[in-house]
């Protein structure tokens, strides 16, 4: 299970590839991947003449401009009765545009040798493209009528509409999906981080093509927006196209706020199946971005269970009993709450003893907190990961500059950041470790019953 996830997204909003562009990334793959991360990339500000900021990474090595964008906002925007709004708007922008209908357009995207998507997160619609740098006068022109004037056409609305229905319906019974939705309620209670971006039968069925426009409409806004361009573009080419693409939007957008919340813990909820394998999920409280924490907790997370083969957890769990394939912890930031996430499977009759050794090695970390020796090797571990992780790819590149952009970091963090994680102490870990991890977690249990899964 994905921590605090609601359901999967299904077949909409994805990338559109040309069989032009889908060729030639396939033939220069292994090509790309050292090509940025080998080397300290230059992060351009470009402001174009209506104000419109972006980040960008010029880089010729293949001919292709990746763009990444985002717009505050996100499913919490959806009205309530008509959840799933911003998940079906996102599913229909390379649906018809401008002059362009559904088909029309998708035969000039393809024509353009580019690919676009969009999709939503709670806090936010994002929108990508790649494309052919010698053909990125097409294809910029087709994002720039996809962002302003998507058609929403009615027969496309009830087609994309129909695809999450059926996910919807097959997912009414999925032991994952049944579990995610009593954990966001459970966590969350009445705030909009409860309900499913997917929305439910009867609150997709109530969107409207007026619902659609009203939703873009507030959203769609130079003030929301934060943009990165990586690529075979320079910086006065990318200032006429960020005015093209982006400049005639509204300034302000027009959201209902949305408040903070405190994830609610020390709770014990059973999703009762009869499956092989017991999943289990445990919440304990999480740090803010910002908080002055915030590395001393990630360094901590990563010590307790954060994906390496050395995490505590994974010895404990895996290596040494064998209990469980994979587990993992992490740290969970969104823009109205947090949380440290702990998942894992276990075969159901080993269960109480799984959960057992997960809370044990946490309260041992409170406790104690880690040795030099593992902080030492987690500041190697995080500094050296972070090319690998998030510096791979142009794509990647251009999210990875979107986020930072997003969490205010500055355009120079990449330099900063191993300054950061050096200067955390020992003390600093222990006492991350002792506040977050000294709280009660809500445990789920997604499996058979099981007697007494909360005591421990």
């Amino acid at each position: 299970m994905k921590a605090l996830s609601l359901l999967p997204q299904e077949e909409k909003g994805r990338p559109r590839a040309s069989a032009a562009l889908a060729t030639l990334v396939l033939s220069i793959l292994f090509l790309i991947l050292p090509a940025l991360a080998a080397r300290a990339m230059e992060i351009q500000q470009v402001t174009s003449p209506k104000g419109i900021t972006a980040w960008l990474v010029e880089d010729y090595s293949v001919p292709i401009v990746a763009v990444r964008f985002v717009f505050g906002g996100g499913s919490t925007q959806d009205p309530a009765g008509k959840e799933g709004l911003a998940n079906l708007m996102t599913g229909l922008f390379d649906e018809g545009a401008g002059p362009l209908d559904s088909e029309a357009f998708q035969i000039k995207l393809d024509d353009a040798g580019a690919e676009m998507s969009f999709d939503e997160t709670r806090d936010g619609i994002y929108g990508s493209m790649r494309m052919l740098a010698e053909q990125r006068d097409e294809a910029f022109d087709l994002l720039r009528l996809a962002v302003n004037e998507p058609r929403f056409d009615q027969a496309p609305i009830d087609r994309i509409r129909a695809q999450i229905l059926s996910g919807i319906i097959a997912n009414e019974n999925n032991p994952d999906t049944v579990a995610q939705s009593k954990w966001a309620r459970a966590i969350y209670g009445d705030h909009p981080y409860s309900r499913s971006d997917q929305g439910t039968r009867q609150s997709i069925a109530a969107v409207t093509q007026n619902d659609l426009k009203t939703l873009h409409k507030a959203v769609f806004a130079r003030g929301g927006l934060h943009v990165a361009v990586v690529g075979a573009i320079d910086a006065e080419t990318l200032r006429n196209k960020l005015d093209m693409v982006f400049g005639n939007l509204p300034q302000n957008q027009a959201l209902t706020p949305v408040a903070d919340v405190e994830p609610k813990l020390a709770q014990h909820l059973e999703v009762n199946y009869d499956l092989p394998q017991t999943s289990l999920q445990l919440a304990w409280p999480g740090v803010k971005r910002k908080s002055a924490d915030f590395f001393p907790a990630v360094l901590m997370n990563e010590i307790l269970g954060g994906g390496t083969f050395t995490s505590r957890l994974y010895q404990e769990v895996r290596e040494k009993r064998g209990l469980a394939y994979g587990v993992n912890s992490s740290l969970v930031n969104q823009d109205h709450a947090n949380a440290l996430i702990v998942t894992t499977g276990t075969r159901s009759d080993r269960v109480a003893e799984t959960l057992g050794i997960v809370r044990d090695v946490a309260r041992q970390l409170a406790e104690d907190g880690p040795t030099e020796a593992e902080l030492a090797a987690t500041k190697k571990y995080l500094i050296g990961a972070y090319a690998i992780t998030n510096l791979d790819s142009s794509s990647s590149i251009a999210a990875t500059l979107v986020e930072l952009q997003l969490d205010d970091l500055g355009i120079d963090y990449m330099q900063r950041r191993a300054g950061y994680i050096n200067a955390v102490t020992l003390d600093q870990v222990k006492a991350a470790a002792k506040k977050l991890l000294t709280a009660e977690p809500t445990i789920m249990v997604v499996g058979p019953p099981l007697a007494g899964a909360g005591k421990g």
